[in-house]
């Protein structure tokens, strides 16, 4: 899981097994941060519309959560058209990991251990920094 700004530039890379939901990581991909400061806003998919999830990001961290109402969701939507508008700029997120996908040793995967490939999407990460300095 990666945070990325608003350019889509990597702030955050956490590296961990299939198994546990996205929603599961946040957490610990905001704890594991390259900056000092946290990030004001978070975008997600729908997949990250959860109400636990958005207070318990918004008490630990200060850090507010956007994400598009999840259609298979009972509750009502809690998030307004104003505050989703900044969903509108998700490509910029994806587009780090368009940046990502040009390593073939993160693609593929070589590393056995999570701790190697953690480090590749590091260096990779200080790579793309680099080039848009």
């Amino acid at each position: 899981m990666a945070i990325a700004d608003r350019h889509g530039l990597p702030l955050a890379v956490h590296v961990a097994s299939a198994s546990p939901h996205e929603t599961k990581l946040v957490e610990r991909t905001i704890e594991r941060r390259f900056l000092a400061e946290t990030p004001q806003r978070l975008i997600g998919d729908r997949a990250y519309d959860s109400d636990p999830l958005d207070a318990h990001i918004r008490e630990r961290f200060g850090v507010q959560m956007i994400a598009p109402h999840n259609s298979r969701r009972i509750r009502t939507a809690t998030q307004d058209g104003c505050v989703l508008r900044r969903y509108r700029r998700r490509w910029k997120i994806e587009r780090l990991f368009a940046w990502l996908h040009n390593y073939r040793r993160i693609v593929i995967r070589w590393e056995y251990h999570p701790e190697n490939f953690l480090g590749m999407v590091q260096l990779a990460c200080a790579v793309i920094l680099l080039r848009h300095l």
